[in-house]
């Protein structure tokens, strides 16, 4: 196969490797194919996708068995440029991740008398940094069947990737991907217009179409909810791998809008690399999926555990004590105590008198968890805007102000007049929750992420001010040296603007300060040179 020739187009753009994976008798899971064969794995990354890319257990997996991973770079890659340019613009839940690839897994094993083994096992697995779940789920459902059953499987990886490089580039808008025959219809980022070309629409890149995994976990919705919200480390126990990944994208999906920061591991192996890391001391914050029994003795630690049944019949009971972990039964495994009552009608609300369909009842259930995390993200985003320094603090000719610093105990202090009681019909211990909130990476994140904000809106307000001056005043009486001081501050300030009408008149007021020098300083500047 010509990997090294081939035009790979917008391929990287959006999808990292096609990867097959292979058991050999000798070496257990080996990689047979990495396509294209350009890029690069290190030697732990490719240990760890041999291992994800074979259940734990399977010899209950008979068939094709389809799940998705997340593994860590190592060493962490830097971004392209494309992947660069597109976060800077993509909403968070959807930027490239520089830590980490997503893969997604399509494992077949089939009884072959005539192999040394008896068993056909080999597993195809797509690999991407784009947290696009929905997508790529349906790629490699529909690529990798036609992977298995042709006569020149290297064709069809062929044709996958041509199909994929002459994609659209990426970024935010509405997307029509078409792909061997199929074409798929979706909008890169949030609050998009809608496709205009007919497609399989993609109703969210990033979400699965169903909670089926939250939906027998309803009367601990409000729980789990607050689990994932302060970054308590979770272990789920499933008997495969399908389910252990869905229900730890569904939990991970729980605060949305709010980001998720802790770590996530939809499927974890004892052969991982960073197995120690994460079992070896206390419990991290991160969410663990797992189908290998051998965990609830080593994870027993652990604070909170959902171990799911095969049927997905009835609610699952909780179990007040983790030491009975190694019992075997289904349920949920905590002591956590909910700062905050659960809505007594949530589960009539979702599951409907009568029973709805799934999709009802995941958007039920979706809406509900919105809800109740916009109702805790609003008196932060309040309190957060009151740090704005005022007006009159933005001054044109020094640094722009900074944003007051986030003090909790100000905050808390907020919520008796401006708290989650405003906007939720909940009562219990908020502050409490904040509390535990603060101790988070979910806490950090967002923090980082509006004082971000924050800042660029201070610094362009700096620039507003600047560009509403009267320059040609202020050059009066000035020496050489200030006016080129200052035309150098121009440059740097107008390369920093979004704005083009603020843009438009530092370059006014450049070009003014400019035309008042001598004609050599004009040259020097114009040359790119800073006079001494």
């Amino acid at each position: 196969m010509a990997s090294a020739s081939a035009d790979w187009g917008r391929f990287g753009e959006w999808v990292y490797a096609f990867c097959i994976v292979t058991f050999d008798l000798e070496l257990g899971q080996v990689l047979e194919l990495l396509h294209p064969s350009h890029v690069t794995l290190s030697e732990r990354e490719r240990s760890n996708i041999c291992y994800l890319a074979f259940p734990d257990s399977n010899s209950g997996c008979m068939g094709d068995t389809e799940y998705h991973v997340r593994l860590r770079r190592s060493p962490v890659g830097a971004l392209s440029s494309a992947h660069q340019s597109y976060n800077r613009v993509a909403s968070d839940p959807q930027r490239a991740d520089p830590g980490h690839l997503w893969g997604f897994v399509y494992f077949r094993q089939t009884r072959a008398p005539d192999l040394p083994r008896g068993y056909f096992q080999k597993s195809f697995v797509l690999l991407t940094r784009l947290p696009f779940l929905a997508l790529f789920s349906r790629v490699t459902h529909h690529v990798a069947p036609l992977f298995f059953d042709a006569e020149d499987s290297g064709l069809v990886l062929q044709e996958a990737a041509r199909a994929i490089s002459e994609w659209p580039p990426l970024a935010p808008g509405p997307v029509v991907l078409p792909f061997m025959g199929r074409r798929f219809s979706a909008i890169v980022g949030e609050g998009q217009t809608e496709p205009t070309e007919q497609g399989e629409r993609i109703t969210s890149l990033h979400e699965l179409d169903s909670l089926q995994g939250l939906l027998q976990l309803l009367p601990h919705v409000q729980l789990l909810w607050e689990l994932i919200i302060t970054g308590e480390p979770i272990v789920v126990m499933a008997s495969s791998p399908t389910d252990c990944s869905h229900l730890v994208h569904c939990l991970t999906s729980m605060i949305a809008p709010l980001v998720y920061s802790g770590e996530a591991r939809p499927y974890f192996t004892i052969h991982d690399s960073e197995f120690r890391e994460f079992t070896s001391h206390g419990a991290p914050s991160v969410i663990l999926g797992v189908t290998n029994p051998f965990f609830a003795k080593t994870l027993q630690h652990w604070p909170h555990t959902i171990r799911l049944t095969d049927s997905s019949a009835g609610a699952l009971p909780r179990v007040r004590s983790t030491s009975r972990l190694l019992e075997a039964a289904p349920g949920v495994y905590t002591q956590w105590r909910p700062h905050v009552t659960q809505e007594r009608s949530l589960i009539r609300q979702v599951m409907g008198r009568a029973g709805r369909p799934v999709a009802i009842q995941t958007a039920m259930l979706r809406r509900y968890l919105v809800e109740l995390t916009q109702s805790f993200v609003i008196p932060l985003e309040r309190y957060m805007g009151s740090l704005m320094p005022l007006m009159r603090d933005v001054s044109p000719w020094g640094s722009p102000p900074a944003p007051h610093p986030f003090r909790q105990e100000d905050f808390l202090a907020t919520l008796s007049h401006a708290g989650p009681h405003l906007t939720s019909s909940l009562r219990g211990d908020w502050e409490g929750l904040y509390k535990r909130f603060f101790r988070s990476a979910n806490f950090r994140a967002w923090h980082e992420a509006r004082r971000t904000q924050l800042t660029h809106a201070l610094q362009e307000l700096h620039l507003q001010a600047l560009a509403r001056q009267d320059l040609s005043a202020w050059v009066v009486g000035k020496h050489e040296v200030e006016l080129v001081d200052m035309v150098l501050k121009l440059r740097q300030k107008i390369a920093a603007t979004a704005a083009s009408e603020t843009r438009q008149q530092l370059e006014r007021h450049q070009s003014d300060i400019e035309a008042s020098l001598p004609e050599d300083l004009r040259l020097l500047l114009k040359s790119g040179a800073a006079p001494t």
